[in-house]
């Protein structure tokens, strides 16, 4: 088949939604299928092709991580797709780009895949003021509830996109549940070696006789990290030996840094700032367990390379995401402040047999979810979309 995903980010730009079509796009490509990226670039100044990837001019959007956002129609961009002369087209974002995609894909007669990866209505407040929020929360169900419609089929990485389509976008349309791939071979532990873990440890200052809890994401309000800190000041004490660590930023570092030092708890709370993708994996390996009280991820794929590590993922109950994280099996789910810190201290009692047996179970969590897995399971929805399109 000939594929052209549509996203309005991309390599070397990273996000769990670049990672998840930069995975789709060798998976499909190990499968003998064509594939076409087509994404916005600030950079640009035309239209171009390169290595599998067309580039499109865009206006750099500060409030929203210095995104790229495109134009939703060029003559150019038609031309270069009709060139490609894709089989489908699968989108990955609502905006410019996505909105080109629906253009193109009615003038083309091709079928549309749209994938659903982000709960929009925790991210309104990037773009509106607060008093507006409840009315353009309104607005984008209407706006996105366009791409649902207008797609053969809908995938999306939890359960929570099949609720978001349903009672927020109000259309009875299923979702396709796919959950999101990790670069298994990146993560592996044999593939990490102890001088880069020693050296992690060096650089934070972490002792041999402490406890490293971590995170990794954007530093958002959405991912709730603000939870963690609350609960961590109510439940850990410095004589625990406990430290958690942050990996990422994001506009929220700065007030969190903030809250941290208002509850004292500076001296058991490391914020690292931005950490390149390529150097997480001894960062991981490095630490005894991934925590988050995010209620807004749909399928973390930070939360999944973590797991690809080995480590057991802490998770703050989440109806939909029921079924990611098993008690026991590749992590725990806490409700309270005091679950989760019985759980800190559970684990860290265990024998080192039982976290190696705990670590080796991780890691069988995931190990399907690598990127010809990934492009099996959405090539079997394609066949579908084009099916249904010569009906």
């Amino acid at each position: 088949m000939r594929i052209a995903l549509f996203t309005e980010t991309y390599l070397p730009y990273i996000s769990g939604v670049v990672t998840h079509i930069k995975l789709l796009k060798e998976g499909l490509e190990k499968l003998g299928h064509q594939v076409l990226v087509v994404t916005a670039d600030a950079q640009a100044r035309h239209h171009y092709v390169k290595d599998g990837v067309l580039y499109c001019p865009a206006k750099t959007i500060k409030r929203i991580y210095n995104s790229g956002l495109a134009a939703p129609y060029s003559h150019r961009r038609v031309k270069l797709i009709r060139d490609f002369n894709p089989d489908i087209i699968h989108i990955h974002t609502e905006f410019g780009v996505g909105l080109s995609a629906l253009h193109i894909a009615k003038a083309l007669r091709v079928p549309v895949v749209y994938t659903l990866h982000t709960m929009y209505d925790e991210y309104i407040y990037y773009i509106a003021p607060r008093h507006l929020v409840p009315m353009m929360t309104k607005i984008s169900h209407r706006y996105f509830r366009q791409f649902a419609k207008r797609a053969a089929l809908i995938t999306g990485p939890s359960m929570k996109c099949d609720e978001y389509i349903k009672n927020d976008c109000k259309l009875d349309r299923n979702v396709n549940v796919i959950p999101n791939p990790v670069e298994l071979d990146k993560f592996k532990p044999e593939n990490i070696s102890e001088e880069h873990k020693h050296a992690f440890h060096k650089k934070y200052g972490i002792q041999d006789d402490e406890m490293l809890i971590c995170f990794c994401g954007r530093i958002g309000r959405e991912k709730s990290v603000d939870v963690l800190l609350d609960y961590w000041a109510a439940t850990i004490k410095p004589e625990d030996k406990i430290k958690l660590i942050i990996f990422g930023d994001g506009p929220c570092r700065p007030e969190l840094e903030e809250q941290a030092a208002r509850l004292g708890i500076t001296d058991m709370v490391i914020f690292t700032g931005a950490v390149p993708n390529h150097e997480l994996p001894p960062y991981y390996a490095g630490c005894d367990l991934y925590v988050t009280a995010s209620l807004s991820d749909t399928n973390s794929i930070s939360m999944l390379e973590a797991m690809a590590t080995g480590l057991p993922v802490v998770h703050r109950y989440d109806k939909m995401n029921e079924g990611q994280v098993r008690n026991g099996v590749n992590g725990f789910i806490f409700h309270n402040a005091e679950e989760m810190a019985q759980v800190f201290r559970s684990y860290r009692m265990k024998t080192e047999e039982e976290k190696e047996a705990m670590r080796s179970s991780v890691r069988h969590s995931v190990e399907q979810a690598g990127s010809v897995n990934l492009a099996k399971n959405l090539l079997a929805v394609y066949e579908r979309a084009v099916g249904q399109n010569k009906d």
